[in-house]
């Protein structure tokens, strides 16, 4: 495959990953109960403090990264994770992400990539739900991931160096 198929396909997972958060027919409700939001703010790049004072786990937040109807890292990003077939290359490898990236660098590109990159075409996995746009009625009231899940691929995404 050429690189401009590749990156063809890479565009349309990423697209479908998207529409499925936003607009999706078919989206998956988050399976976690309604919980309460916690605020936060990105300094510098980053939000340097865990969302609601929560610890994360590395091995549930690889189970999340990998879930192709929860996190779905996979569809846009390679990561080091054999076991899984079609990695998605439209955007940056996680491979070694740990070693480029602190906690709060991470957390920020989670939590809501605009903070970076407005033009960014990754969904916003914690941001406050009055302010995303175009969401499925199934995740109205609700972001995509609670902050447990949140810090949970952090703590994962720390150990990729």
């Amino acid at each position: 495959m050429n690189s401009i198929s590749r990156w063809a396909v890479g565009l349309l997972c990423c697209l479908f990953l998207t529409s499925e958060f936003a607009i999706g027919q078919t989206p998956v409700p988050n399976s976690a109960p309604l919980e309460k939001y916690c605020d936060w703010s990105a300094k510098d790049y980053a939000i340097s403090k865990p969302l609601c004072g929560l610890k994360g786990n590395a091995e549930r937040g690889r189970k999340l990264a990998i879930n192709r109807k929860k996190g779905n890292c996979l569809a846009c990003h390679v990561m080091p994770i054999s076991e899984e077939d079609f990695h998605g290359t439209i955007a940056p490898p996680l491979v070694g992400v740990g070693a480029r990236y602190n906690a709060g660098q991470i957390r920020v590109r989670i939590v809501d990539i605009k903070q970076i990159n407005p033009a960014s075409l990754m969904p916003s996995f914690y941001k406050h739900p009055d302010n995303l746009n175009r969401v499925a009625k199934k995740f109205q009231g609700r972001p995509p991931l609670t902050a447990q899940e949140t810090e949970d691929i952090v703590a994962y995404l720390e150990t990729l160096k």
